[in-house]
């Protein structure tokens, strides 16, 4: 006769860990923009390996399901970071725990982060590399701007979203208004009712019916347009000085704009562009590893490349929002050199940003300026763009960024540019 023998169970702390939870409780360590590296030597900015063992050990401290000498262990690691050392089966605990989040594509081993320099030192068996660096996988960056979204819409009170809605009519799939006859290039979206009535008037009640192209009816539904966004982001020097980090809000206003125009605006793009002392495009993938440096504001230049984006898209409409926090102090010249200028509003580089601004008027292209300060001779340059686009002026917070961003960009309404 068989013996079944049976033991305690022992839970495997590992077990009791939401991923999905612990990356977002870990989403301002990894999109940190160099703030904190101002003040302490734990630095988000450089997300080293060392520096995550701490990320992690400040959110487990406090996690009731691990034992309770792990807890205090965890709790007087993070009080005696960067000398503080933890026991052998906490470490551990903490290196299966990336090695899962490595595993289910949460994070991964960053190649060379945006604007950071590389590693240093190759490491060996006995000596394992200690700065190695981490970033985000697409899934995490998708899952943040999910979450983000959530959280902002819901502060809100906006529970569903449409797309942009316009006075125009289209044909469609629902059916939203009359139908009418149909027209060559029409969605063959069919009225039978309306159909068959007209060839009956023609030609009376009888089998078969003969059906002509002029008894054609289809329905007309709300036409819906398709919007070219370009996300510009001030990454110089100020987005972080005055005891404020300014960056990091606005780079997760940029994930949940994404995960917006994904989920629920499929037709329209967003692309995102950094400027600094000249100016680039980098992909939404990599937005959470970029760093403010010490650069200046080359407004014209983040414009100019802005524009020459939006060129290439065939959308209803294009826009440009545009999130800075200080005035323009760079200009690009002619002869590839950049003219900087800190001290109030130098007259050569506002007539060269203007100029940008009048160029985008002129191609149709919609400017929403999120000022992040609120000096004096800021409005009036902010309000000087507002008045040569046409478009809108927001003086917010870094409270506040998001949920202005998300509701003007839902509620435009706009109209089919011809």
């Amino acid at each position: 006769m068989s013996r079944v023998r049976y033991s305690k169970y022992i839970p495997n702390p590992l077990d009791e860990i939401d991923l999905q939870d612990l990356i977002n409780q870990l989403k301002d360590f990894f999109l940190e923009s160099g703030f904190y590296s101002q003040f302490y030597p734990r630095s988000h900015a450089n997300q080293s390996l060392e520096n995550l063992y701490w990320a992690l050990a400040e959110i487990l401290a406090d996690n009731e399901r691990l034992p309770p000498e792990w807890r205090e262990s965890l709790q007087q690691y993070v009080e005696d970071f960067p000398d503080g050392n933890l026991p052998t089966d906490v470490q551990d605990f903490l290196n299966q725990l990336i090695q899962r989040l490595a595993d289910e594509n949460y994070i991964r081993p960053s190649e060379q982060g945006w604007g950071q320099p590389p590693p240093e030192g190759e490491g060996s068996e006995d000596e394992p590399v200690q700065n190695v660096r981490f970033e985000l996988t697409d899934k995490s960056i998708d899952f943040l701007g999910y979450k983000t979204l959530r959280e902002l819409m819901g502060s809100l009170g906006r529970s569903s979203f449409g797309r942009h809605e316009t006075n125009k009519l289209s044909t469609g799939v629902q059916s939203d208004a009359h139908s009418r006859a149909y027209e060559f290039g029409d969605t063959l979206n069919l009225d039978i009712s309306a159909t068959l009535l007209n060839a009956v008037k023609r030609e009376g009640l009888g089998v078969p019916i003969n059906l002509e192209y002029k008894d054609l009816m289809v329905y007309q539904t709300d036409y819906h347009s398709s919007c070219a966004t370009v996300l510009m982001l001030d990454c110089s020097h100020s987005m972080i000085l005055y005891g404020e980090d300014r960056f990091t809000p606005a780079k997760k206003v940029a994930l949940a704009l994404a995960h917006l125009i994904r989920t629920q605006y499929p037709g329209d793009s967003l692309q995102v562009v950094l400027f600094h002392d000249s100016s680039e495009e980098i992909p939404l993938s990599k937005l959470a590893s970029v760093t403010v440096g010490p650069y200046h504001t080359n407004t014209c230049e983040g414009l100019r490349l802005s524009r020459r984006i939006l060129a290439n898209q065939k959308k209803d409409m294009r826009q440009i929002i545009m999130i800075t926090d200080g005035k323009p102090s760079a200009i690009t010249l002619p002869n590839g050199r950049i003219y900087k200028n800190s001290f109030g509003l130098d007259p050569m580089i506002l007539q060269e940003t203007y100029r940008q601004v009048s160029y985008c008027r002129k191609e149709g292209i919609l400017i929403n300026t999120f000022m992040l300060a609120r000096d004096y001779y800021l409005v009036g340059f902010v309000k000087k763009v507002s008045q040569i686009c046409r478009g809108k002026a927001y003086f917010t917070t870094t409270l506040n960024l998001a949920s202005y961003i998300l509701m003007d960009f839902m509620t435009k309404k706009t109209r089919t540019v011809h």
